[in-house]
């Protein structure tokens, strides 16, 4: 099974310092869709994992939550692709949780699911914590440049072997453009 595993802010759509709360406020970046679309076509399986703080922030419920995934769930079909699941941490980093990035209890949840080791899965992310985590397991660690991908770049703490692209569609091209 080919499955690549995707952060959903920052990646998919654009973040906001101040969280996205709404179903309004969650804005594709654009080609994100086109690319889990070309994925989807090229028969990987797009799975979410996601820290989700403003959860466990109370900044919106569950319902607002899956209203937002909703809404991208819909983004996605339009476009043509699949979202198989979303794996999400709801917690803060004050819970000290065994789920939320760079922990890889989202990804041994995945693995357990799936029945798959993640042994050079492609793992897509913004953030440290993404790559990080990615590492832990054994995944491909891959840095988009958006959200916080430009910051994340100059952090002295990469795992060796991270691939850097300029947004999911660049990582769609070089999974997907070969085939």
């Amino acid at each position: 099974m080919k499955l690549i595993i995707l952060d959903q802010t920052g990646v998919i759509n654009q973040s906001s310092d101040a969280f996205i709360k709404t179903p309004e406020e969650w804005i594709p970046i654009p080609g994100s869709l086109d690319a889990i679309a070309r994925l989807t076509h090229s028969g990987y399986r797009v799975v979410i994992a996601a820290n989700q703080s403003g959860i466990g922030r109370g900044l919106l419920d569950m319902a607002t939550y899956n209203a937002i995934n909703d809404k991208m769930y819909k983004a996605v079909n339009q476009a043509g692709g699949r979202i198989d699941a979303i794996f999400f941490c709801p917690h803060t980093s004050a819970d000290k949780c065994s789920c939320r990035k760079p922990a890889t209890g989202l990804l041994d949840e995945i693995m357990q699911r799936y029945g798959v080791n993640l042994k050079n899965a492609p793992a897509v992310g913004d953030s440290l914590k993404d790559l990080q985590a990615a590492a832990a397991v054994g995944a491909i660690p891959m840095l988009v440049l958006t959200g916080n991908g430009q910051t994340t770049r100059t952090a002295k703490e990469i795992p060796a072997g991270t691939q850097i692209f300029e947004n999911l569609a660049a990582v769609a091209d070089a999974l997907a453009g070969e085939e």
